[in-house]
C-alpha cells in the first residue's frame, strides 16, 4: 500500500513538472509598438534635442514682462488669440498712479494759466486803479499847495496871523503830497509795463517742468496696461486676475521658477526648430554650417519632417537651458542651430514642443 502511494505521488510530481515546463515554455505574442522609434536617416548623422518655436528673424518666442509691479485686475486676451501690436493683454491695478497722473496734469494746467496771466498783464482794471491813485495824489498835492499858498499870503500880510509852525506844517504837507504823487505815478508805470520778463521766464520753466512731469506720469500709467509688442499669437498667459506680478514676471506654480507674464509667437504658416548640438559634436559640422541638412521626428508618432536650414546662433550656451534642471552637475554646452519647416495640416504642432532632430554630418 505504501509503495503504491509513493508511486502515485511520484507520477503526480512528474506530471506537474511537465505541465510547468510546457507552460513556461510558451512565448507571449509581443504587443505592436505604438510608433516606430526614430532612427538616424544619415550614414553619419548627429542627434540633437530640438524645441519648436515660432519662426522669426532673431531670438526665440516673444517673452512679455511688465515694467511695473502690481495686482492683475483684468486679462484682456486669450491663449491662442491672434492680436495686433498695441492690443491690451493684461491690466494691472493702477488707481494710485492714475491719481498721481491726474494731480500732475492739474498742476501743469495751473502753471500754464499763471503764464498766460503774466503775459496778459496789465489787467485793465488794475491799470485803472493805478490811474485813480495818481489822480488822487494829484488832488491831494493841489489841496496841500493851495493850503500852503493861503498860509503864506496870510503870513505875508500879517506875520502874527499864522504861526511859524503852522507854515512849516503846510510846507511839509506839500512835500509829502508831491512825494506821494511821484510814488503813485511810478506805480502806474509799473502796472502799465506788465509782468517782468524774468517772472514770465521763470513761470514758463515751471510750466514746462510740470508738463514733462505730467507726461512722464501718463507714460508710467500706460505701463500698467501690458500690450502686445508685435503682431502675433498669444501662446501662453501665466497670470490670473488677483495674482501679483513684477518686472521679474511671475512664479510658475508647478516649476516654482520665474516665467514671463505672456509668451507670444509671430503669425506664420511656418514654424522653426531650435536644435541643440552637443559641443563635442560641433567639429563634425564644420564646413557645412551654411548648408546643413536635417530631419525632425515628432515624438510619439512615426512622422518625420525635412527641415530647411536657417542660421547658426554662434554662441554656445549651457545645456541646462533645455530642461531648466537647476540641479545638473555637469556643465554641458550646446550650439543652437535654427531650421524651419512648413506647418503640417494633419498634425498638431505647438511652440515649446520637444522633438528629435538628426543633422547630417561630415
Amino acid at each position: 500500500m505504501r509503495t503504491r502511494l509513493l508511486f502515485l505521488l511520484s507520477a503526480a510530481g512528474l506530471l506537474a513538472g511537465l505541465l510547468s515546463a510546457a507552460f513556461f515554455a510558451l512565448h507571449a505574442q509581443p504587443n505592436t509598438p505604438a510608433f516606430r522609434p526614430p532612427s538616424n536617416p544619415y550614414e553619419r548623422g548627429v542627434y540633437a534635442n530640438g524645441i519648436v518655436e515660432s519662426e522669426q528673424a532673431s531670438g526665440a518666442n516673444v517673452n512679455v514682462y511688465p515694467e511695473v509691479a502690481g495686482t492683475v485686475t483684468e486679462i484682456a486676451a486669450g491663449e491662442g488669440q491672434r492680436v495686433s501690436r498695441g492690443t491690451p493683454l493684461v491690466q494691472i491695478e493702477d488707481s494710485v498712479q492714475r491719481a498721481t497722473a491726474e494731480q500732475l496734469r492739474a498742476q501743469a494746467t495751473a502753471a500754464v494759466a499763471v503764464v498766460e496771466e503774466l503775459r496778459a498783464q496789465p489787467r485793465p482794471e488794475t491799470l485803472e486803479v493805478a490811474a485813480s491813485q495818481v489822480r488822487a495824489a494829484e488832488a491831494t498835492l493841489r489841496t496841500a499847495s493851495d493850503q500852503l499858498a493861503k498860509q503864506r499870503a496870510s503870513y505875508t500880510a500879517d506875520p502874527r496871523s499864522v504861526s511859524r509852525a503852522t507854515l512849516d506844517d503846510a510846507t511839509n504837507a506839500v512835500r509829502v503830497a508831491r512825494a506821494n504823487l511821484g510814488v503813485a505815478r511810478r506805480q502806474f508805470d509799473l502796472v502799465k509795463a506788465g509782468a517782468w520778463i524774468y517772472d514770465i521766464r521763470n513761470e514758463e520753466a515751471q510750466a514746462a517742468a510740470l508738463a514733462k512731469a505730467a507726461a512722464a506720469s501718463e507714460a508710467l500709467l500706460g505701463k500698467y496696461t501690458i500690450r502686445a509688442p508685435v503682431d502675433g499669437t498669444v501662446l501662453s498667459i501665466n497670470a490670473t486676475v488677483g495674482s501679483y506680478i513684477s518686472s521679474q514676471g511671475t512664479v510658475d506654480p508647478y516649476t516654482q521658477s520665474a516665467v514671463p507674464i505672456v509668451v507670444m509667437g509671430l503669425q506664420s504658416e511656418r514654424l522653426a526648430v531650435r536644435a541643440f548640438i552637443d559641443e563635442i559634436l560641433i567639429p563634425k559640422l564644420l564646413g557645412k554650417s551654411n548648408r546643413l541638412q536635417a530631419v525632425m521626428y515628432v515624438r510619439g508618432t512615426d512622422v518625420h519632417i525635412p527641415l530647411a536650414f536657417v542660421r547658426v546662433q554662434p554662441y554656445v550656451s549651457p545645456k541646462i537651458e533645455l530642461s531648466n534642471a537647476r540641479t545638473e552637475r555637469v556643465d554641458l554646452r550646446v550650439l543652437p542651430v535654427i531650421f524651419r519647416f512648413e506647418r503640417p495640416a494633419n498634425l498638431p504642432l505647438y511652440p515649446g514642443q520637444l522633438v528629435d532632430v538628426y543633422v547630417q554630418a561630415e
